[in-house]
Formats: C-alpha cells, structure tokens, sequence
C-alpha cells in the first residue's frame, strides 16, 4: 500500500486539506472537500474529476473514526 511518508505529505488538491487513508475501499478521504479519490495500483488519483462525491453517511463515519 501507500508509503506512510507519502501520506504524510498528500493533501487534497481541491481545499488543501488533510486526507484519510480507507484501505478497505482504496480510497484517500477528503472530508473538506467531501470527495474520496481512488488509489490504483498503489498511486493515489489525485484528480478531482476522478474522485467520488462522499455521502452524508460516510462523512459521519469518517469524522467518527470510521
């Protein structure tokens, strides 16, 4: 999976903002942004018309620890 230094340094492109590894989806989470955009091939997509719209339920999720 994605390197922890890597984690460290990505932040969403949109808002700027931190981002949360899911790696049961694959996915980093922007909660500012409130899109999650696809890891493929262990290379995050950070491209915001390749990111997902998050919903209400997933972002009470993620604010509560997922």
């Amino acid at each position: 999976m994605l390197d922890k230094k890597l984690l460290d340094i990505l932040v969403c492109p949109v808002t700027k903002g931190p981002l949360i590894l899911d790696r049961d989806r694959g996915e980093l989470i922007s909660l500012s942004a409130q899109l999650a955009y696809p890891i493929r091939d262990d290379i995050p997509v950070m491209l915001e018309e390749e990111a997902r719209q998050l919903l209400l339920e997933e972002m009470d999720g993620y604010r509560q620890g997922h």
